[in-house]
């Protein structure tokens, strides 16, 4: 009985099949990279400026947007992974109505939990000087957070379209998207850093405006797309009464991500306790003269780079064993 059962298996593995089943999940993984990069670039492109401005602009904000991260978006990005398996299962129960609802839900829920992220993000720089951070680097990167938040609302939003269409493999629009806002965000952020007065806040601002503006256009295709017609649902009371449901999902959700995210800001956040808190905090969050001009953060970055490629590779390894027991929830 055994042998019979594992033959299929076994002659089903074939090098075809194989090909076959890489292209599929080639032409839907393929843009979902470059979504998520596209995404991750807003930030990095912005600390990219901000360093050439000095070591202080660069170590606050490098901490402001570790803690910004580590309080507020890996949460959101957590919780909104919840709609894999809600949005899964509305899928494969051709109740499609049912994932337009359960997106606005979560779009609902994750704004709620903003507000109280908010407050923390309003009084950071108090609470990074009472941690005993530099208190030059407290008041810049509180600033900066402060700056920040209606990020964190666009964010909010953002992750559940992000949901929305990749459970139905519409990853085409949120490709052009994506990158289409970050061709934006290049001269934008240069502009509102270097030429607005704002300097460092200018990247805050830049960030902010990136996402709202992504949420927007995804938010129009959405609403007059005929490729959303079947899930785009009514906006009722219905939404309302899967919020339960939705933060049963979202918060193990939300820890797993977390967990992930935390192990790296937290060295970010430690940095800015050793005897040079400046040069310490530049160094975890830059690699070349790329995000600095300052000779003593390249020095530094050279010795640092195998030891942080090692634990990148280890990192990954983590995201893959992540993501599995995410779809098991």
């Amino acid at each position: 009985m055994e042998e019979s059962l594992l033959l299929p298996n076994s002659s089903s593995l074939t090098w075809p099949t194989f090909t076959v089943e890489l292209k599929r999940l080639g032409l839907l993984a393929g843009p979902m990279v470059t979504v998520t990069l596209a995404q991750y670039l807003l930030e990095i492109i912005s600390m990219m400026m901000v360093g050439h401005l000095g070591e202080l602009p660069l170590s606050s904000t490098a901490i402001a947007l570790s803690l910004s991260c580590a309080t507020g978006f890996s949460l959101l990005l957590g919780m909104a992974s919840a709609l894999e398996t809600l949005c899964g299962q509305a899928y494969g129960a051709q109740q499609y109505q049912k994932i337009g609802i359960q997106t606005y839900t979560a779009i609902f829920s994750l704004i709620l939990v903003c507000l109280p992220l908010s407050l923390i993000w309003i009084y950071m720089g108090k609470f990074l000087s009472f941690i005993g951070q530099d208190p030059i680097i407290s008041h810049e990167a509180g600033e900066f957070t402060m700056w920040l938040v209606p990020a964190l609302f666009a964010y909010a939003m953002l992750q559940p379209l992000v949901r929305y269409f990749q459970e139905q493999s519409l990853v085409k629009p949120m490709l052009i998207s994506s990158c289409a806002i970050l061709c934006f965000h290049i001269p934008l952020c240069w502009v509102l850093v270097f030429k607005s007065g704002l300097e460092r806040l200018g990247a805050a601002v830049a960030i902010s405006i990136s996402y709202w503006l992504n949420v927007i256009l995804l938010g129009v295709y959405m609403k007059y797309s005929p490729a959303c017609k079947k899930t785009l649902a009514p906006i009722s009371m219905e939404i309302f009464q899967g919020i339960g449901e939705f933060f049963r999902f979202a918060i193990p959700s939300a820890v797993m991500v977390c967990l992930e995210y935390w192990s790296f800001e937290l060295l970010v956040l430690l940095s800015g306790l050793l005897p040079n808190p400046k040069l310490e905090t530049s160094v975890l969050s830059v690699w070349s003269y790329t995000f600095s001009n300052e000779k003593e953060v390249v020095d530094y970055v050279t010795t640092m780079a195998p030891l942080v490629s090692l634990s990148v590779i280890l990192d990954s390894i983590q995201g893959v064993l992540l993501e599995d027991l995410g779809g098991s929830i």
